[in-house]
C-alpha cells in the first residue's frame, strides 16, 4: 500500500492572494506556487513572518504562472535558504524575469521613501527582498519546453508534474501532480473560454484530488457588451475634456486593453486621442507576448500592432511629463489594483478632477486602493496623504482574466471522473464557501474550504 501524502495550505486559503501549497510524500517536499500576500495589511504582514517549514527542506517549486500572488515570494524564500529548482513554462519564466525584478525594485524604492520621510515604524525600513536577491532567485528557475510527445513535464524525486495550458495569462497552466500513483490537480488561476487574447483552458485531466480557485466563485461576469461599455466611457470622458486612466495588471490586462483600445480607435468608436502605456513592466510583457505569439489568439501581425501608434513610456521623466498633459488622453498604467507603481502618481493628480475617469479593468482584492475606490470611497491615501475623489470611477470586472462561477463549473464538468475531494481555495471566504456549495449541490462532489495553515492527508 502506498504511503499517504500531506497537502498543506500556507496561502490562498480564505483569501484570494498568497498562493502557497506544500506537498509532502515523506521523501520530498514540493511547493505549488510561492506567492505574495497582497491587499489588507494583516495579509501583507504575513509576508514578513517566517515560512511555516524550513525553506532549505523544500526540494523544489512547481509554478502555475507568473503573477506575483503566485510567484512573488520566491526571492524571499531563496534568501531564507531555499536552494531547489523552480519549474515553470518558458513564457512564465520570461515574465517572472520582469515581474520579480520589478517587485524588488518597487520594494527597495518604497523602503527608501519611508526612510527619507520617516514614515516607517521600523528603523530602517527594509524591503522584503532586494534586486540582487531577485536576480539570485531567477538563477534557480528551470523553464521547461514540450518533449517529443508534446508534454510539458518535470519531476522532483518521485513527484511528476505535467503543465497544461489554462488560459489565464501567457504561460499559465493547471498542474497535474502525480505522487505514488495519485493525481492531484491544481487549477491555478483559470482563464475564460472567450478571452480577448488568451486561448480557452484545455479540459482538465483525471485527478484523485482537486485544488480549484474561486476568485469569482460567488458571481457571474456581467454580460454587457465590452466594446460598447469601454467606448461609451472613453467618449464621455473625452467630451468633458478629461482623461481616462486605466489601472491594469502589467501582464495580461494591459495587453488586452491596448488591443481593445486600438480596435475602438481604428473603427472610430472613440476619438483619436493619445494612448500611453506607462509601465516599463507592461511594455516588457507586451514584447514577451509578441515572442510567444503561438500561445494566444493574436497573430504575429496583431502582436506587432500592439506597439503601433502607442506611446511607450519607459523612463520616469517620460511618465512625469504626463503631469503637464493639457489635452484628453488615455493612460494605461500598472498596478491593476493601485497598490503601487506609477499609477499612484496619476491617481494623485487625476482623482480631484471631475472631468477625469478612472476605469478599473479586473479583480480588486479587499484592502487595496482599487477595492476602496470601486466601493465608493470619498478619499484615498496615497504616499501618506489623503486625496479627495471627484473623478468618475468605473469598474468593468467582466474584463477579468479569471473564469466566473459558471465558467469554472463548465470546466470541471469535463473531468473524466469525479475527484475524491475538492479543496476550494484562492477566493475571499464568502466566495469560496458559496462555490463549495455550488460544487456539492450541482456536481455532487465532496468539497471543503481549507483554513490557512491547515493540512489534509491524501490517502
Amino acid at each position: 500500500m502506498s504511503s499517504s501524502i500531506q497537502l498543506s495550505f500556507f496561502g490562498a486559503a480564505g483569501t484570494v492572494t498568497g498562493s502557497r501549497y506544500l506537498l509532502d510524500d515523506g521523501e520530498n517536499k514540493v511547493l505549488v506556487d510561492c506567492g505574495l500576500f497582497q491587499g489588507y495589511k494583516f495579509l501583507r504582514e504575513r509576508n514578513r513572518q517566517p515560512f511555516p517549514v524550513q525553506p532549505s527542506d523544500i526540494d523544489g517549486i512547481f509554478l502555475t504562472h507568473a503573477h506575483l500572488d503566485h510567484s512573488g515570494y520566491i526571492p524571499a524564500l531563496v534568501a531564507q535558504g531555499f536552494k531547489g529548482p523552480i519549474y515553470c513554462t518558458q513564457a512564465s519564466y520570461d515574465l517572472c524575469k520582469v515581474l520579480l525584478l520589478d517587485s524588488a525594485h518597487i520594494q527597495e524604492e518604497e523602503a527608501n521613501f519611508r526612510n527619507r520621510h520617516h514614515l516607517s515604524k521600523h528603523h530602517p525600513a527594509k524591503p522584503l527582498y532586494t534586486i540582487a536577491q531577485a536576480e539570485s532567485a531567477l538563477g534557480q528557475f528551470q523553464p521547461i519546453s514540450p518533449d517529443n510527445s508534446g508534454r510539458v513535464q518535470a519531476n522532483i524525486g518521485n513527484i511528476l508534474t505535467e503543465f497544461h495550458q489554462n488560459g489565464h495569462i501567457l504561460g499559465s497552466s493547471y498542474l497535474d501532480v502525480t505522487i505514488n500513483n495519485r493525481h492531484i490537480l491544481f487549477s491555478g488561476d483559470l482563464g475564460r473560454p472567450h478571452d480577448l487574447i488568451m486561448k480557452p483552458p484545455t479540459p482538465p485531466s483525471y485527478c484523485d484530488y482537486l485544488v480549484v480557485e474561486s476568485t469569482y466563485g460567488d458571481r457571474i461576469h456581467d454580460q454587457r457588451d465590452l466594446q460598447a461599455n469601454v467606448s461609451d466611457i472613453a467618449r464621455e470622458t473625452i467630451k468633458r475634456g478629461g482623461s481616462l486612466l486605466i489601472p491594469a495588471f502589467a501582464v495580461g490586462r494591459a495587453q488586452s486593453m491596448l488591443f481593445l483600445l486600438q480596435q475602438l480607435r481604428r473603427s472610430g468608436e472613440i476619438p483619436y486621442v493619445p494612448i500611453y502605456l506607462d509601465s516599463p513592466m507592461a511594455i516588457n510583457a507586451t514584447e514577451i507576448m509578441q515572442r510567444h505569439h503561438r500561445e494566444h489568439r493574436l497573430t504575429h501581425q496583431q502582436c506587432q500592432e500592439l506597439s503601433r501608434d502607442i506611446f511607450f513610456l519607459r523612463t520616469v521623466e517620460q511618465s512625469m511629463a504626463l503631469n503637464h498633459q493639457n489635452v484628453p488622453a488615455i493612460i494605461v498604467s500598472a498596478s491593476g489594483m493601485a497598490t503601487g507603481g506609477r499609477v499612484l502618481h496619476h491617481l494623485r493628480r487625476m482623482l480631484g478632477d471631475y472631468r477625469n475617469t478612472v476605469m478599473f479593468a479586473g479583480y480588486q482584492a479587499g484592502g487595496t486602493r482599487g477595492a476602496r475606490l470601486t466601493q465608493g470611497a470619498q478619499q484615498v491615501k496615497i504616499f501618506g496623504e489623503y486625496f479627495g475623489v471627484k473623478a468618475r470611477i468605473e469598474h468593468l470586472d467582466f474584463l477579468s482574466a479569471h473564469a466566473d462561477c459558471d465558467e469554472i463549473l463548465q470546466w470541471l464538468r469535463k473531468l473524466p471522473a469525479p475527484p475524491k475531494h475538492c479543496f476550494i481555495t484562492h477566493g475571499e471566504a464568502e466566495a469560496a464557501d458559496l462555490f463549495r456549495q455550488k460544487i456539492q449541490d450541482e456536481l455532487g462532489w465532496p468539497a471543503s474550504t481549507p483554513e490557512m495553515g491547515s493540512s489534509a492527508i491524501l490517502d
